[in-house]
């Protein structure tokens, strides 16, 4: 796809971060937008942000919990009955993890965490892809992240998650390929926002999330543009993308632990017995 003006462009967890960054630049286009987060107010926020420069008219909004199946494919039903046919869909809505060692990790958390994170993306890529599949045209931007490349310790509920929507989603570029439907994956690094909200992170996260939110928006969205399906991007990303790639495992894990030892507060499996 190149030209979005008139195109009616999904975004969940638009509320806030990335996803009112996406919401923003979509609108600066002249898209139609449908919108949905779990927090309502904040929502509201990106609605009369983006319904100024596109009009109420072309903005349609729900407050949903992307874990909850019927309500995904209710909402995708109510975003073609009030815009039309979705084009572009981006399931960016997500939670952090437990950050905790999955010895101690309680397993209602990961649970919690596969069901947003990745079932979301399953919810979301399942109830809109038909519409564009009916358009003949159209994007499916899934959100992964630089954990979906390496696994930091104290992560492996998030990793797990970001991991299966990378896997989800390059099965789905294999499906779709030479289609209209262009499939993609994006692995954000350190984006400002505000999804790490748990304390024992630390100095960790300050020094990681350090990209601001439009400046991915516009890269994803040239990335759409010119076919780019693996999307790496951020502060840190290539040098995730690198590890992953040319690496020894061993080695990759013991720089990973070094790193997220040096400013979070994490402890080996030692301290278990």
């Amino acid at each position: 796809m190149n030209n979005f003006k008139n195109k009616v462009i999904v975004i969940t967890g638009a509320a806030s971060g990335m996803g009112a960054a996406y919401a923003d630049e979509f609108a600066q286009l002249g898209s139609k937008l449908a919108l949905c987060d779990i927090n309502n107010d904040d929502l509201q926020i990106t609605v009369e942000s983006v319904s100024k420069l596109i009009g109420n008219e072309n903005v349609y909004s729900e407050v949903i919990d992307v874990s909850d199946k019927d309500k995904v494919f209710s909402f995708a039903k109510n975003v073609q009955n009030k815009l039309g046919n979705a084009h572009v869909i981006i399931n960016n809505a997500g939670i952090e993890g437990g950050v905790e060692p999955i010895y101690t990790l309680p397993v209602d958390t990961l649970e919690r965490v596969m069901q947003i994170n990745f079932m979301g993306v399953v919810y979301g890529t399942k109830a809109f892809l038909p519409q564009l599949v009916e358009n003949n045209e159209g994007a499916v931007v899934n959100i992964s992240s630089v954990f979906g490349l390496i696994a930091p310790p104290s992560c492996g509920d998030y990793c797990a998650a970001k991991f299966a929507v990378r896997g989800f989603t390059e099965t789905l570029m294999a499906e779709f390929n030479d289609s209209p439907i262009s499939i993609h994956c994006v692995h954000p690094g350190g984006i400002k926002t505000n999804i790490v909200k748990n304390a024992s992170a630390g100095e960790f996260a300050e020094k990681l999330l350090t990209t601001p939110p439009h400046d991915i928006a516009r890269y994803v969205i040239q990335s759409i543009r010119k076919g780019r399906q693996k999307i790496v991007y951020g502060n840190q990303s290539k040098i995730a993308w690198f590890l992953s790639n040319f690496i020894p495992q061993k080695l990759v894990s013991k720089i990973l632990w070094g790193q997220v030892k040096k400013t979070a507060d994490i402890s080996d499996y030692k301290s278990f017995l």
